[in-house]
Parts: C-alpha cells; structure tokens; sequence
C-alpha cells in the first residue's frame, strides 16, 4: 500500500511537500478550510505535477499522480493517513491550535510532523497525544528542488519514529540531516545569520544586493545569495525567525533596520513583487 500523507496548509511550502510525496508515490491529502485557497492549493501542485511529468521525474504521468491528491476541508478527513505534516504559518497559537485539531483527529499510530523552520519541536510537542510520536521535517523551498530535508528531534520522540522519518526522506529523493531540537535547529541559524549580515552589508552601503549575492555565489559557492534566497523565503518571514532568534540566543540575531523597514512597507520580496530585488512574473 502506498503510503497516505496528510498536509495541512496548502500554501507554498504545503503545496510543494505535497508535490513530492505525489511524485515519491504517495496518496496526499491537503486541508484548506477555505475553498478558494483549496482551490489554488490544487492548481499549484497540478502545474507543478505536469511540470514534473515533463522533465521525466515520473514513472506513470501527471494524470496518475495528482489522481492521488484530495483536497479536504478538515483535520478529520485524515483520519487514514501514515504521516501528517503541518505546514501553516510560522506562528507559535497557529501551529499549536492546528496540531491540537489533528492529534484529536488522526490514528494514534499516525507520526505527525511539523515544517517549522525555528520554532521548538518539544514545546509544540505539547499539542500532540503521544508526543514520541511527532517531529520536525523542515522542508526547504522550492520543495521538489531542494535535497534536503532537516529531520528535528525533539525530547520525547520515539527513535522508531525518528528511523521512518529518515526513510520516508531516503524515499522522496532527498538527504536527511538529523538534528535536536535546538532555536533555528542548524539551517535557519546559519542560514538567518549569514542573511541579516548580508542585510547589515547592504545597509551600510558595502556593496549592491547583486554584488553581496554575487560574492556568495562565485566565491563560496552558494546556489544563490543570502538577500536572492531572503526575497524568496519573505522578508517577513525571515524578521520573524530572527525576532525569535534574538529572543533566545542574544544579540548576535537583532533584525536590522532595513529589514524591518521593508517589512512595514510591504515590500515582502517575490511574493509582493518587490524584496532587495524586483520581481516581475
């Protein structure tokens, strides 16, 4: 049987894990409340699917894999599924009340999994009946892209649960780095430090966005650079995993002003058009 996946949050990140589980093999449930934002959640993964199809990453086609995927209405309708993973907004009440909702909604055996990218795994752990059996499986963006997937262990997870996280990751294609649950776990600590440098830099005049991102590109071998990468993850995003950062490890995490600027202006990065860099779709 193939494994059965639940993702609640179709938005960018939940659209993207579902898009490689659906071409790894998966049955894929996503739960959007809102029809509209189901709606965009399937045509999202169904352009990725087909996109997928035709660079030849699947076996039976496009048709066969997103007659995989449902678009469900709430935690309920996963009640079948082997693993759910959670992927709403970087908000800690968000997070605990949509974990809440599916610990009292899936089988007790199923592993529950969180995307988040900085926020404590013991401490959401708390919304979770039987907490050995919930994790973190922090995907990176462009999901179906990326090769990583950074594996968090909090204090209470079954090692039995951390060893099928680990395969179901060999199972999509990608490499699991295994971490404890620690502020920014490994990839958003070193990843927001380098970015609110790189922000600093721009902020006092050192060089262009491009020629701060070109630094890292050619000479360290980045595949893109720190301010490119803040534009596509959001700025808003990224203020928030620093906020956090500062809150728990000092002052070496404080937000530049420019960042903050941005923020209250809008200026998001892709998603609003206009980050460090102009983005024209």
């Amino acid at each position: 049987m193939p494994l059965a996946v639940g993702v609640v949050g179709g938005g960018r990140m939940g659209s993207g894990i579902a898009h490689a589980f659906l071409i790894g093999g998966s049955l894929v449930r996503i739960v959007e409340a809102d029809a509209a934002a189901g709606d965009r959640a399937r045509a999202a993964v169904e352009k990725a699917v087909r996109a997928s199809a035709e660079r030849g990453n699947l076996v039976a086609g496009a048709k066969e894999a997103i007659g995989r995927l449902q678009i469900v209405r709430t935690p309920a309708d996963l009640r079948a599924a082997d693993l759910v993973v959670e992927a709403v907004p970087e908000e800690p009440e968000i997070k605990h009340a949509v974990l809440t909702a599916i610990s009292a909604a899936v089988r007790p055996d199923a592993v529950v999994a969180t995307n988040t990218s900085s926020l404590s795994v013991t401490d959401l752990a708390t919304a979770i009946t039987g907490p050995e059996r919930f994790l973190g499986m922090h995907f990176f963006n462009p999901v179906p892209a990326s090769k990583l997937i950074e594996v968090v262990v909090g204090q209470q997870t079954d090692p039995a649960v951390l060893e099928q996280a680990q395969k179901w990751v060999a199972g999509l294609g990608k490499t699991a780095v295994t971490v404890t649950d620690s502020p920014g776990f490994a990839s958003s600590r070193l990843g927001v430090a380098i970015g609110l440098e790189a922000i600093r830099m721009l902020q006092d005049g050192v060089g262009s966005a491009q020629d701060i991102d070109t630094a890292m590109t050619l000479g360290y071998g980045h595949p893109m650079g720190p301010l490119k990468l803040t534009d596509l993850v959001g700025l808003d995003v990224r203020l928030g995993i620093a906020e956090y950062l500062h809150r728990m490890l000092g002052e070496r995490f404080t937000p530049p002003q420019l960042l903050r600027d941005k923020v209250e202006r809008g200026e998001l990065g892709r998603k609003t058009g206009q980050g460090f860099y102009r983005w024209d779709d």
